[in-house]
C-alpha cells in the first residue's frame, strides 16, 4: 500500500478503505490507480481473461446489451462502465444514474469536487442535472442537453428535479497522456 500511495499520490488509508470496499471508488480514483499501477482502467473494473489491445487499434468491437457493464456504486452515482473488455482505449464511455441532490451531499461523500486530467463530455438521456463546477456558476441541464469540459476542473453532477436523472458520458485522458 505504501508503494501504491507513493505511485499515485492516493493516501495509504484511502487505498486501505478502496480495498476493503468502505469507499467509493470514483473516476478520478480510478484513473490514478490505473497509472500508478501501469496498467488499463478497464483491467481493474473487470475480470477480462484474454482481453488485449488489439494491434494498430484497427479491427476492434465489443457490445454490450442492456443492462450490461461493469457497475460501480456510490450513494451520489451509479456508473456503468461500457467496452470494459477493450484494453488502451482513448475514451471511457460510461452511463451514470445521478443521485446526490446537494452539493453538501455530494461533498460529503468525495470530500470535495471531483477532478481528473482530461476532458469529460456528457448528454443528458433523462431528468435534469445540475453541474457544478469550480469557476462557473451552476447549470442545469434537460433531456437532450449535453456539457464538454476540461475534467481537471473541480465538478459535480447532481440530480436537478424528480424522477430518474441519467446521462451518458465519456472522459478522456489529454492528448498524449493515455490510460
Amino acid at each position: 500500500l505504501s508503494e501504491l500511495s507513493a505511485r499515485t499520490g492516493l493516501a495509504v488509508s484511502t487505498l486501505s478503505k478502496l480495498e476493503k470496499g468502505h469507499v467509493s471508488l470514483s473516476y478520478d480514483k480510478l484513473m490514478l490507480l490505473s497509472k500508478g499501477l501501469g496498467v488499463d482502467m478497464a483491467e481493474l473494473l473487470v475480470d477480462a481473461p484474454g482481453a488485449r489491445p488489439a494491434p494498430g487499434g484497427g479491427g476492434r468491437r465489443v457490445i454490450h446489451r442492456a443492462g450490461e457493464g461493469q457497475e460501480v456504486e456510490t450513494r451520489s452515482y451509479h456508473q456503468l462502465y461500457l467496452a470494459t473488455e477493450l484494453l488502451n482505449k482513448r475514451f471511457t464511455p460510461l452511463v451514470v444514474e445521478v443521485r446526490a441532490r446537494s452539493i453538501e451531499e455530494f461533498k460529503a461523500e468525495f470530500g470535495d469536487l471531483i477532478r481528473h486530467p482530461g476532458e469529460e463530455f456528457a448528454y443528458v438521456i433523462e431528468g435534469e442535472v445540475a453541474f457544478h463546477s469550480e469557476l462557473y456558476a451552476p447549470v442545469v441541464l434537460k433531456a437532450g442537453d449535453s456539457i464538454y469540459f476540461d475534467s481537471e476542473m473541480g465538478h459535480a453532477y447532481l440530480k436537478a428535479a424528480e424522477g430518474p436523472c441519467r446521462l451518458v458520458g465519456t472522459c478522456a485522458p489529454r492528448h498524449g497522456q493515455g490510460e
